[in-house]
């Protein structure tokens, strides 16, 4: 990777505390604030000029590569690009050896206008029949402006299959940005899940909002060019900006693609950017494929909703009104599309096949720092049985810049008049890990509210990312880490039993026999 350019001077470090934290998260141990404290880039965006944003040379070379899953079942995967100048070939070629192109597959087209900003041209091109386990090597373009790249496919579907992924949030485009991301590209994993707040595009104006979505495709393409990056939406994706004319009298859920107003939903805006094609949205959310998680190879089933609503002024009420009688914004309320939509995604797992089911969504439910607190209370009445009920191992948030994680618990039992009325320890809860903690240009949320709750296991304001490797139908390990100063700090991490399998005393024996298998690997971590 060519050399960045970093800012001349660094904030003087002062560590006072610096540690490894390993547990298991059925432990029932004190919380733990972490009093790290780290240097840190300035919370700003990197300069255009820098050359993690270069423009590829080349007459309407493909840019902003990036590719993310194309069917349930790991076989095809949706390869979308950029030409700038002209709207050239949507036609990709790929094989699995280097250079010689066996297969191509034929894409589509489509672009857009914001304001004075026009969009370039962006090409979808899915590709199927793809055989599992297979590093594919594919080019786009046209003769000496054309570009190659490659990317792996998922093993073979398996309750036991092993796969190793990336969970990042929160991201932005700033020297802290740049830090997460190299550091994630040296955890060797296979799949980035997505917590939401891509670009931070939003906080731009008038014709830099385009710009700015163009310089994050261009960042992040020395990843998502070769792994799929599996995404959900968050409040920065809503782009409600009333100081600005309305592009258009109206949108087109049908194709957002053609046309846009200024207060359009999160999954709209991504499916203009060329991020979430628009075959893949809906306001409930959508689901990947099938495999130890479902989505990548058939042990995992991964949910991914749309769940946070931005606030607005009573000036325009009523034209979120009209958006959400069934023209764009979710809410999370019961009988919503999406509250259906979730309940029959949930129902149709079948755990003998796929033995993990994790949730990635934006806002975090269980969160103790001051930044956001409690916002998402209002989905956690709604969703958090379903959690417990169908076994939920893990849900991924982020929105808070910071990094927590939670026990076992839950808070489910209280109904106004009696129950419980605060979470306790409940095995049968998933883990609630919130890694807001991608870098973006507001900084990191570093007041945690204090004492620390009995439901929190470890928090720290730090910037980072994560990795889940799922092993097999029981175990699955999980790090946090820490971006410490050029080093990527392993922080938090731990053993996590699979609760489908852990819950069941007729499948203990198998998963002793796992469990055997696994041990041998626990000093690696």
């Amino acid at each position: 990777m060519p050399k960045v350019a970093r800012p001349p001077s660094l904030l003087l470090q002062l560590t006072l505390t610096s540690f490894i934290f390993l547990s298991f998260v059925n432990n029932g141990n004190a919380g733990i604030t972490s009093t790290f404290i780290r240097s840190e880039w300035p919370s700003v965006d990197i300069p255009l000029d820098n050359e993690v944003f270069v423009v590829p040379k080349g007459h309407n070379a493909p840019q902003q590569v990036h590719i993310t899953q194309g069917d349930y079942d790991g076989k095809a995967v949706i390869i979308s690009w950029v030409t700038a100048d002209e709207p050239g070939p949507s036609k990709v070629q790929y094989g699995t050896s280097e250079k010689r192109y066996e297969f191509s597959a034929e894409g589509r087209m489509t672009n857009y206008t914001f304001y004075k900003y026009k969009s370039g041209y962006i090409h979808h091109c899915l590709i199927d029949g793809l055989q599992y386990d297979t590093k594919y090597y594919y080019k786009i373009g046209n003769d000496d402006s054309s570009r190659e790249f490659w990317f792996q496919t998922p093993p073979k579907i398996h309750p036991d299959a092993s796969y190793k992924f990336g969970i990042i949030g929160d991201l932005g485009q700033t020297y802290n940005s740049l830090s997460t991301l190299d550091h994630y590209m040296q955890s060797e994993g296979q799949t980035v899940l997505f917590v939401g707040d891509l670009s931070y595009a939003d906080r731009y104006e008038y014709t830099d909002v385009g710009l700015r979505w163009d310089t994050w495709g261009r960042f992040v393409e020395r990843s998502t060019a070769y792994q799929p990056w599996i995404w959900s939406a968050g409040n920065h994706e809503i782009e409600y900006m009333p100081y600005m004319p309305m592009v258009s009298e109206s949108v087109d859920i049908s194709s957002p693609l053609n046309s846009r107003q200024l207060d359009m939903t999160r999954s709209q805006v991504m499916a203009v950017h060329g991020w979430m094609p628009s075959s893949r949205r809906s306001c409930g959310g959508y689901q990947t494929g099938a495999g130890p998680v479902e989505g990548v190879n058939n042990s995992k089933h991964v949910v991914l909703g749309d769940i946070y609503r931005k606030k607005v002024s009573k000036k325009i009420k009523k034209k979120i009104k009209e958006l959400e009688s069934g023209r764009g914004i979710c809410v999370t309320v019961k009988y919503t599309p999406q509250w259906m939509w979730l309940r029959e995604e949930f129902e149709r797992v079948d755990r003998e096949k796929t033995p993990w089911l994790i949730v990635v969504m934006h806002a975090p439910i269980y969160n103790s720092n001051e930044a956001h607190y409690m916002e998402g209370e209002s989905m956690r009445a709604v969703f958090e049985s379903w959690f417990i009920r169908y076994k939920v191992d893990l849900v991924f948030a982020g929105h808070v810049h910071a990094y927590e994680r939670s026990y076992r618990i839950s808070n489910i039992h209280y109904n106004v008049t009696s129950g419980e009325q605060y979470p306790v320890p409940d095995k049968s809860a998933p883990v609630y890990i919130t890694v807001g903690d991608g870098g973006n240009q507001e900084g990191l949320a570093g007041k945690f509210r204090d004492p620390q709750p009995d439901y929190s296991a470890f928090r720290e304001a730090s910037y980072g990312h994560s990795t889940l490797e799922i092993k097999n139908r029981t175990h699955a390990f999980y790090h946090w880490n820490r971006n410490d100063d050029g080093k990527k700090v392993a922080t938090d991490s731990f053993k996590l039993h699979n609760q489908y399998w852990a819950s069941n005393m007729r499948r203990r024996k198998l998963k002793k026999h796992y469990l055997r298998s696994v041990l041998g690997q626990i000093a690696a971590y």
